[in-house]
């Protein structure tokens, strides 16, 4: 079934401003009535959907994820990666092109569409590499990526250390009108770091990962993007650094945008540490600001590798400042970064695990906890940092929005249920979230993709 009436929720649409409680009918897949009278002339067949107490939205859309497929199905597949989004409330998603083969030649791009259009019930969208094999020392066929479907151009997991072939790659996305995001981190500056460098890399022993390793490789973009004019989206920020410059070059109107993701909002390096020297340098605020009922904090233990992503977790400034970035809009756009990893690759000494961990299913209620219930952003910004600005990012034409004539793409969410997330609330593979556990407020009841129904509370 294509076709839903929604009755009774909040309808929150940022791309036009609307905020009122009211009726959404869907039709064949696209809205077609939006009004207080819309059930008095609904079609036979309609599934009736009552969103009282709801929040009603665009479906939400995740620029930065990882399915892992092809190569690496050990850690998560299309379908159960689409699976974990639709839990989440997300409708559309963006995969980063570091799989095996890397996504840098047309026929990769068609196997793994082929792939999604069978598995997923919401739209699977997928990025080019921006050089051959993610390796940085030649650039790939990025017109032929674009005709074959890409939304964006990106060496995500690794970042091009040639300053001569970044610059490159601007001029040539620039002539396809194809968005270019980059991972920013410089090697050189990192070297073997895999904790943040600090005091807690030193009380740690682990090798330390200075901020400035991002921050060198913001301030080239910044540059480079004033150069070319070819705009530049900095993915998952973290450092404070990073923020007052993006801040900076936007005041300039260079062409420069950043993301958050919910785990650099939300924990600090001291979580390597153990919870008991989270929690003290945290004070139990996480859940106290955001009016959660919280008897005893979550526990986990030193050195555990679920706290292990990159870039990694900054200190509890850092912290602060992307919070503040995200408020203030610095950073425009919210994502997961989601990147699982089996049990096995995980269960090893910290300083050998790999990088990353789960985020689709969390995503939308650590930003509510964060950024509405603790820090007092509106739902209509919040809901606009998953909608409209990412489909205008990535020219995601009927996305975003839930004006007439759009996509039928609608996210159904209550802002202030309260819950905890544990392993059987996953529908991931993998299970390496270092939220497992947490009780979170806010929560995704109903997906649904095109006027249909893909994922509710109901059937979980």
């Amino acid at each position: 079934m294509s076709s839903s009436l929604i009755t009774g929720g909040r309808l929150i649409d940022p791309s036009c401003g609307r905020d009122e409680i009211t009726d959404v009918l869907i039709l064949d897949g696209k809205v077609a009535v939006i009004g207080p009278a819309v059930a008095d002339s609904v079609p036979e067949g309609v599934e009736r959907i009552d969103a009282s107490g709801l929040v009603v939205c665009p479906g939400l859309i995740d620029i930065h994820v990882h399915f892992r497929e092809p190569g690496q199905t050990e850690n998560e597949t299309i379908k159960t990666g689409a699976a974990a989004a639709m839990r989440g409330g997300f409708t559309t998603v963006v995969c980063m092109p570091n799989t095996s083969p890397v996504i840098d030649t047309p026929g990769t791009v068609v196997l793994i569409q082929e792939k999604a259009a069978k598995e997923a019930k919401i739209d699977v969208l997928l990025t080019g590499a921006i050089t051959k094999g993610i390796e940085g020392k030649e650039l790939a066929p990025i017109g032929s990526l674009k005709q074959a479907g890409v939304v964006a151009i990106t060496d995500d997991g690794r970042c091009v250390q040639d300053n001569e072939i970044m610059r490159r790659a601007l001029e040539y996305a620039g002539m396809f009108d194809l968005p270019i995001m980059d991972h920013c981190q410089d090697y050189s500056a990192v070297t073997d770091g895999v904790i943040h460098e600090g005091y807690w890399s030193s009380v740690l022993g682990l090798d330390g990962w200075p901020a400035v390793g991002e921050e060198l490789i913001v301030s080239r973009n910044i540059l480079l993007a004033e150069l070319t004019g070819t705009p530049i989206h900095c993915q998952h920020i973290s450092a404070a650094g990073s923020v007052r410059l993006i801040r900076e070059a936007k005041t300039r109107g260079i062409p420069i945008s950043g993301e958050a993701c919910p785990h650099h909002f939300t924990l600090t390096d001291a979580a390597i540490a153990g919870s008991e020297a989270f929690w003290k340098e945290d004070g139990g605020s996480l859940f106290k600001k955001a009016g959660i009922d919280c008897p005893q904090l979550p526990e986990w233990p030193a050195f555990h590798t679920h706290f292990k992503m990159n870039p990694p977790l900054r200190s509890l400034s850092d912290r602060q400042t992307v919070l503040e970035g995200v408020l203030d809009g610095t950073l425009e756009i919210l994502s997961s970064d989601h990147a699982p990893h089996c049990g096995y690759q995980k269960d090893v000494e910290f300083s050998v695990a790999p990088f990353g961990i789960t985020g689709l299913e969390t995503e939308l209620a650590l930003s509510l906890m964060q950024l509405h219930h603790s820090h007092g952003m509106e739902l209509i910004e919040l809901i606009r940092r998953f909608t409209i600005t990412p489909a205008k990012l990535l020219h995601l034409e009927g996305k975003g929005s839930l004006q007439v004539g759009m996509k039928g793409d609608v996210t159904l969410f209550d802002p202030d249920e309260q819950w905890v997330y544990t392993v059987d609330q996953s529908d991931s593979m993998s299970t390496n979230s270092p939220f497992l556990g947490w009780p979170l407020k806010g929560r995704n009841r109903r997906t649904i993709h095109s006027g249909r129904t893909v994922w509710s509370h109901n059937s979980d």
